[in-house]
């Protein structure tokens, strides 16, 4: 597999406080992102299998990076999302080829699991260009306290060669939730979304 990666880039945000009142339980949000060389840069190619190969190895490696990060287990994972900035000599189904067909399923090993699809973005853009990873409950989509969203912004990247590809892991909900639907601990876990 042909990877170039510049830089690995990890945040992680420490919830205390939202609004007015303390949340009542601290919970972490943490994007983990490469910039990477984008090896179809500046050019046409039908067959996009090894981007597809790189976010297969990306998921697993950037997932982990996360939960490490957060200093919470596999298991503690709660909400996941993933996204991808393409440099503008790159064209977004460079970031659809990172994304979609490999990527899921060793992101959900390192995360414990996850029944749910992943969320995603993806767009064009230059260095310093933002991105909100969306966010979601990783074993039922219909979990409304965990829809959510994580910035990523990395003021050098991506050059134009390059793809920045960020996974984003959470260890809790938005803080405050207070418009019903399924709570977590209704969750029957058959079918990714319920």
């Amino acid at each position: 597999m042909e990877l170039t990666i510049r830089k690995i880039v990890t945040v992680v945000e420490e919830v205390l406080r939202d609004g007015r009142k303390a949340v009542d339980k601290p919970f972490k949000k943490c994007t983990a992102a490469a910039v990477i060389k984008n090896p179809f840069a500046g050019e046409y190619v039908d067959d996009l299998s090894l981007l597809s190969d790189i976010g297969e190895y990306l998921g697993g490696e950037l997932a982990q990076k996360a939960v490490a990060a957060m200093g919470i287990t596999a298991e503690q994972a709660e909400s996941y999302g993933k996204g991808a900035i393409i440099g503008l000599s790159g064209e977004l189904e460079h970031g659809a080829a990172i994304l979609h067909p490999k990527l899921g399923k060793p992101m959900r090993a390192a995360v414990g699991g996850g029944k749910a699809i992943i969320p995603s973005a993806k767009k064009l853009g230059g260095p310093g260009t933002p991105l909100d990873v969306p966010l979601h409950y990783k074993d039922a989509a219909f979990v409304r306290t965990h829809y959510d969203a994580m910035e990523i912004r990395l003021h050098d990247a991506p050059a134009a060669d390059e793809i920045v590809v960020a996974v984003a892991v959470t260890s809790g909900g938005r803080p405050h939730p207070r418009i019903g639907g399924l709570q977590v601990q209704e969750i029957k876990g058959e079918d990714g979304l319920r």
